[in-house]
C-alpha cells in the first residue's frame, strides 16, 4: 500500500467513525494493524476493535507475546475482541487459556474464533463456553453457514460476524440474472445492490458483517445499508437466485 492508498485508507475508517460503524476488524496477518492505529488515534473510546492471533502463534505463551504486538501496533492498551484466526497445531485450551489470562489482565475484553465449523464449535464450546463470535465466510453468493454453522451461533448465543460479505471481488453484475435482482431491489429502495446483499444477511438479528470500505464513499454506501429493510415477498426473490448449496463436508474459507 502506497502513501496515497494509505490517507484513503484511513480517511474511509475515520468516516465510518462518523458515521457510526465502530467495529474495525484487522489482524496481525493483514499488515493493517498500524494504519488502524493511527485512524482511530484520539478517538479508542469510539471504536469497537477486533484482532486476530495466527494459528502458528497460538500457543499460551505466543498468544499473549501476539496480542502485545497487536497492542504495540495499534497503539492502544485493549483489544475488545481477540480472535483465533482459525484452527491450528497448538490445543484449544492452549489458546483459550491465554485468552482468559489477556481478559484477567485488561488486555482484551472478550475473546472469540474464526472459521469454526460446528465440530470445533461444540470442542471450544466444552472447554470455554462463553466465547463472543465466530467470524466466517458469509455472503448472498456463499451461504454454506446457514446449514449448521448460523443455527447452532443462535442457539448458544455466540455472534457471527461475515466476513467477504460482497464475494471477495465477485459481485455479481447486472448483466447477470442474480445481479439484475439485487439492481431491481435496489431500485424499489433508492439503495444499491451492495446495500441490498448486506440487508440480506443482517436479518438475522445475531449476524454481523464486515465490509470492506476502501474509500469515504464506500464506507458511506455500507452505512445507509443499517437501514434498509427487506420485504418477505424480496427475501424470497433473493432466496431463489441465490439458493443454498448443499451442506459441505469442510465450511469454506477464504
Amino acid at each position: 500500500m502506497d502513501d496515497v492508498e494509505r490517507k484513503v485508507a484511513i480517511r474511509a475508517l475515520r468516516a465510518g467513525l462518523d458515521l457510526g460503524m465502530n467495529h474495525i476488524d484487522t489482524a496481525e496477518m493483514y499488515g493493517t494493524e498500524e494504519l488502524v492505529g493511527e485512524a482511530i488515534a484520539g478517538r479508542r473510546n469510539e471504536v469497537f476493535v477486533v484482532s486476530k492471533v495466527l494459528p502458528e502463534h497460538a500457543s499460551r505463551t505466543g498468544t499473549i507475546a501476539a496480542c502485545e504486538k497487536s497492542l504495540k501496533r495499534l497503539s492502544t492498551d485493549r483489544l475488545d475482541c481477540y480472535l483465533l484466526h482459525w484452527r491450528g497445531r497448538f490445543a484449544l485450551t492452549d489458546t483459550f487459556a491465554a485468552f482468559e489470562q489477556l481478559v484477567r489482565d485488561g488486555k482484551i475484553l472478550s475473546w472469540g474464533v474464526s472459521n469454526f465449523d460446528v465440530s470445533d464449535l461444540e470442542e471450544a464450546w466444552n472447554i470455554a463456553p462463553n466465547f463472543a463470535c465466530n467470524q466466517v465466510l458469509y455472503n448472498v453468493a456463499e451461504r454454506a453457514v446457514e446449514h449448521a454453522v448460523l443455527p447452532w451461533c443462535e442457539e448458544h448465543g455466540v455472534a457471527i460476524v461475515a466476513y467477504s460479505p460482497f464475494g471477495h471481488g465477485r459481485f455479481p453484475t447486472e448483466r447477470t440474472k442474480r445481479g439484475r435482482v439485487l439492481h431491481e431491489i435496489a431500485a424499489a429502495h433508492k439503495a444499491t445492490p451492495r446495500q441490498v446483499a448486506l440487508a440480506f444477511l443482517l436479518r438475522s438479528k445475531s449476524v454481523f458483517a464486515i465490509p470492506k470500505a476502501s474509500n469515504p464513499d464506500h464506507a458511506a454506501e455500507n452505512a445507509a445499508a443499517g437501514d434498509l429493510r427487506l420485504t418477505s415477498s424480496e427475501i424470497e426473490r433473493i432466496d431463489e437466485v441465490f439458493p443454498r448449496d448443499r451442506d459441505p463436508k469442510e465450511l469454506p474459507t477464504l
